[in-house]
């Protein structure tokens, strides 16, 4: 009984330092949940997704403009070494899509491919996250509230597409105070974070930061709307989804 007791105690006061952690990381972050005012002009879609012409942003020089023009965006802090945090960056095919093939066309497999959170329609990562820090939004996004993040790191391990980042730093120490976009939040130690598919760009009536630097290689709309421009894309070119036999419904497509 007394061991019982013990365990018990110990879960709760492990709990409590948890709940702690996520209330300061709500002081520091705030205003970091996903909710944005809406606009006269705001878009809305049901199912928001995402089509990428690989074949007109395929250099990792390609994929680099979109990434900073994100990570501009989104106050994303530039960390040298292996926990630099990433929003966008470029992979190889057989990196991107799980596919070895040892007779792949040489253009093909030298060609970069962008990589970022696919938005699924069955997202694990919403699933697992014990805080509901990760969420899906009626329109399809999966968006993060960083108030209640805790730092667990489950999404990151029920993503399948190691598509998140965990800030193991302190992400402010390694931003640019002078270019700080202060209409979205920075993020604090201990935090989980990726692509939101520009939730507070949408909310304004505006495109997705990449989508207005990709001089119409990546085309964002409804696609739950058939009369879609997304949809008129994807009707007039084969294209492909990352690890689609895992059944995640990933909402990002690749020409």
């Amino acid at each position: 009984m007394n061991h019982t007791r013990r365990n018990f105690l110990k879960f709760a006061g492990l709990t409590a330092a948890g709940l702690c952690v996520a209330s300061a990381g709500g002081v520091m972050a705030a205003g970091a949940g996903a909710t944005y005012k809406e606009g006269a002009q705001a878009q809305k879609a049901k199912r928001w997704g995402m089509v990428i012409d690989t074949k007109k942003v395929g250099t990792k020089e390609a994929i680099d403009v979109l990434a900073k023009a994100c990570h501009d965006v989104h106050n994303v802090p530039n960390i040298p070494g292996k926990q630099n945090i990433m929003w966008i960056w470029a992979a190889g095919f057989e990196q991107a899509f799980d596919q070895p093939n040892n007779f792949m066309d040489e253009g093909l497999e030298k060609r970069q491919f962008p990589i970022l959170c696919n938005h699924c329609t069955n997202a694990p990562c919403v699933r697992v996250c014990p805080t509901q820090a990760t969420y899906k939004r009626p329109d399809g996004i999966v968006a993060m509230d960083y108030h209640r993040c805790i730092g667990c790191r489950y999404c990151m391990a029920g993503c399948p597409f190691g598509a998140r980042s965990f800030n193991f730093m302190e992400p402010r120490l390694h931003l640019d105070v002078t270019k700080l976009n202060k209409d979205f939040p920075t993020r604090m130690r201990g935090v989980v974070e990726k692509c939101n598919f520009c939730v507070e760009r949408l909310a304004q009536g505006k495109q997705p930061a990449c989508v207005e630097v990709s001089n119409g290689a990546v085309v964002y709309g409804d696609l739950s709307d058939p009369n879609s421009e997304i949809r008129k894309i994807l009707r007039e070119h084969y294209t492909i989804r990352r690890k689609p036999a895992l059944g995640t419904e990933p909402s990002v497509y690749y020409i």
